[in-house]
């Protein structure tokens, strides 16, 4: 099993020299993971034993449908009430450790790798039982319901139980480790694995309504982002407002690969947050 990076916190000394790769445009933003250190972490209320690098939120302006927070629990450490807000559902991706959720009423042992999908209400408890911090990802979004569509169902995988597929003419360079059909119509959202091996390329900047959060698991590429092109490395995250042209080249010697957040599926609001009219009556 890769060890995908995590934040760890801590300090630079006092004799580093003030460089990065730190980045906030209209567009989009590089947050490196050189930047993620303890003076920029939150607590959480209801969370005991935890702190959360958060890496979006919505914002007027910018990206405005998700939050993507980095969780880190300590051993006895998590929550009897994690999810704050009604009507939010969320992706829950461990990177390390274990975390010991219940969904639905039932529970659940999830490993690295480990994937849970949440609908709004049915997150109840999140605990690390382990002795060793439990580091994962929470990708939370208010859920939005459509005209005869059921609701989702909360389900749980692991990213090994889930077969990479390929892009059409790649040859295996380019492939999305999806889990989420992505003609399922419930999700209003995916969050998925995209994985390149060395030398494989997005050879388009992709130009679409999608917002983007995209954090580095692993590998380093150049990525075009608006009118940029950035390096980015594991532990690297990019954010990505609706419409921001990018593409990439994997740098290698290992394969790039990323956790992807995309908001789908759902027409385009024209009333209410997001949009220019008026709230409907």
């Amino acid at each position: 099993m890769t060890r995908y990076h995590a934040p760890e916190g801590g300090l630079p000394p006092q004799t580093a020299l003030h460089t990065g790769r730190a980045v906030f445009t209209e567009a989009y933003a590089v947050i490196p993971k050189g930047v993620m250190s303890d003076i920029v972490t939150s607590l959480l209320p209801g969370w005991e034993g935890t702190r959360a690098w958060i890496i979006a939120r919505p914002m007027t302006g910018f990206a405005e449908t998700f939050s993507h927070y980095l969780m880190e629990v300590a051993p006895g450490g998590g929550s009897d009430a994690p999810e704050p807000e009604a009507g939010a559902e969320g992706v829950i991706f461990v990177t390390h450790g274990a975390l010991c959720l219940t969904l639905d009423g039932a529970t659940h042992d999830l490993g690295p790798g480990g994937y849970a999908y949440c609908p709004p209400g049915t997150l109840t408890r999140a605990r690390n039982n382990g002795a060793e911090a439990a580091r994962f990802h929470w990708i939370r979004k208010l859920y939005e319901a459509a005209p005869g569509i059921e609701a989702p169902a909360a389900f749980v995988t692991n990213q090994a139980e889930t077969k990479p597929i390929a892009m059409p003419d790649t040859e295996g360079r380019w492939a999305t480790t999806r889990f989420v059909a992505p003609d399922d119509l419930a999700h209003d959202m995916q969050v998925n694995i995209v994985t390149f091996q060395p030398g494989g390329t997005i050879p388009f900047e992709e130009t679409h309504v999608m917002e983007h959060g995209l954090y580095v698991l692993e590998g380093k590429a150049v990525y075009r982002l608006n009118r940029d092109w950035v390096e980015v490395e594991a532990g690297d995250y990019m954010w990505l407002r609706a419409f921001c042209p990018q593409a990439c080249y994997a740098g290698g010697p290992d394969p790039f690969r990323y956790l992807l957040y995309k908001d789908v599926n759902r027409h385009a609001r024209l009333r209410g947050p997001g949009a220019f009219g008026a709230p409907h009556p």
